[in-house]
């Protein structure tokens, strides 16, 4: 495990990776699990080592919003926020590909922070990742038409899974990106008579 861990976090010290060895508990969760939920307190920070999760906001009304994914080799920064007052969790958290998690008590945050640099540097390291995606959303969001909003999203899921070929439903990214089906329906369509996608029963070839 320990090899594993150097593998997944090359930039973590011996004496970090050994403390997260003696501290860790490993967790397996099935695809469609919901890891964290909004409103919950968190009691741990979370290191992906398998599998892809996806974090978005829900709405009163359970409308859900996408913000970005987790892959192995990542943090939940928002577990480390949530950490510093006891805060409950304002995101959702959702397995997409059968994962393994890495839980270290949120009680060790501040001890690390201080006593292992390395830990330092990657919890800020990740809190500065999330933020400029979660301001990518943010400015899709505020400047740019809903069609452009489709294409930004299909870009960001072919760099998430590292494939050209998404197993995507319409009412899906409709809900991602909190609008219809039928708005995302027709929206692809387009971009199919446009030579930028291939549409069939649940999946979508990017050719952008």
């Amino acid at each position: 495990m320990q090899d594993q861990l150097k593998k997944l976090f090359p930039s973590f010290s011996n004496e970090l990776i050994k403390d997260i060895k003696e501290n860790q508990v490993i967790k397996n969760f099935s695809s469609g699990e919901v890891i964290m939920r909004t409103g919950q307190y968190i009691k741990n920070t979370v290191l992906v080592s398998k599998g892809t999760i996806k974090v978005y906001r829900e709405d009163i009304d359970g409308g859900e919003f996408f913000m970005y994914y987790l892959q192995p080799g990542q943090a939940c920064a928002l577990s480390m926020v949530c950490s510093v007052n006891s805060e409950k969790s304002q995101f959702m958290a959702k397995v997409v590909d059968d994962a393994e998690l890495i839980m270290v008590p949120l009680a060790l945050m501040d001890k690390w922070m201080m006593q292992h640099r390395t830990w330092y540097e990657f919890v800020i390291g990740s809190y500065r990742n999330r933020f400029e995606e979660v301001l990518e959303v943010i400015d899709s969001i505020a400047f740019r038409a809903m069609d452009e909003r489709l294409e930004f999203y299909l870009k960001r899921q072919v760099e998430a899974c590292g494939c050209k070929e998404l197993k995507l439903s319409h009412q899906e990214i409709g809900s991602d990106l909190n609008t219809s089906r039928e708005v995302i329906s027709r929206l692809l369509k387009k971009m199919e008579q446009r030579g930028l996608v291939v549409l069939s029963r649940n999946q979508i070839e990017i050719l952008m």
